[in-house]
């Protein structure tokens, strides 16, 4: 499989398509990389430097990589963190190039608008961007808890409300979501949840809470998730795969006393998790 991966770019550490790239390769996956910020490292340090590509620049890109043919064989679109609402409309743009060359394509869209505990934490317009051109647009939508319930402007506390605002988020166009960083009212303090919807059903899948930041985590998950369904997993299969491998990575990261995650020296967990874990289908 290929994947056009537009995302931003950090050059310690691991997030956007630092985190992303190196797990869909790991997996088999032919990745054709385009970054929307050059950063010294991830903004959750609350310092950093670089700046963000100019749009024209990634419109050339990849125009230029249509020029080569080689959108016709790109099986997804993978987007994650756009640092200004400007990269978005040349990500729509790259997108609409996709779906040209390849009709069947998908586009997986994580839409990074912020988190709990740190609010909305990106440039005024980009959750608006999201939440009215992307949603619509995207296959598959990747949101934490935080940014589902600003897309879908709920407060959603218990399992059922979650899963119903995912559900009303599907019905604007999405054929499934993936909702990280869950934490609902029957959650366990020490315990995170995930979850997985389409058309067919849902599913949860609950790990043990690590003692770590987590940077980069979403990036991560967004890729192995699309890897897992372009492979043709069940929806359940590929949410368990998804979560044991990341968990598997901040495991050997938190041992290895280690602040950004072990992504290379625990590449063995994105193939083969030291532990699965059994994904609960919700009714």
């Amino acid at each position: 499989m290929k994947i056009l991966s537009i995302q931003s770019w950090v050059s310690h550490g691991h997030a956007g398509n630092a985190a992303a790239v190196f797990p869909m390769q790991r997996l088999g996956a032919e990745v054709v990389a385009v970054h929307t910020v050059l950063f010294s490292n991830h903004t959750g340090y609350g310092a950093w430097r670089g700046q963000v590509v100019d749009p024209a620049l990634v419109r050339d890109v990849v125009a230029g990589v249509e020029d080569r043919g080689a959108l016709a064989d790109t099986d997804a679109l993978l987007t994650g963190y756009m640092g200004d609402a400007a990269i978005g409309e040349a990500v729509l743009d790259a997108h609409a190039r996709l779906i040209r060359a390849n009709p069947r394509a998908l586009w997986c869209c994580d839409p990074v608008i912020g988190d709990v505990g740190r609010g909305v934490f990106v440039r005024p317009g980009i959750p608006e961007f999201f939440r009215d051109r992307c949603v619509p647009a995207a296959d598959i939508l990747t949101p934490n808890h935080f940014e589902l319930d600003w897309l879908t402007g709920r407060q959603t506390r218990a399992l059922g409300a979650l899963r119903d605002a995912a559900r009303a988020l599907m019905a604007r166009g999405p054929k499934r979501i993936l909702v990280t960083s869950l934490h609902v009212e029957d959650t366990p303090a020490d315990a995170i949840d995930v979850l997985a919807l389409d058309g067919e059903g849902a599913y949860r899948v609950r790990a043990p809470l690590l003692p770590i930041l987590g940077r980069g985590t979403g990036d991560v998950i967004a890729a192995l998730f699309l890897v897992h369904t372009l492979a043709g997993l069940p929806l359940a299969e590929c949410l368990a795969r998804a979560v044991s491998s990341l968990h598997g990575v901040l495991a050997a990261t938190v041992k290895a006393g280690r602040e950004e995650m072990a992504l290379i020296a625990a590449q063995a967990e994105l193939v083969a998790p030291s532990r699965l874990f059994t994904p609960e289908r919700l009714p």
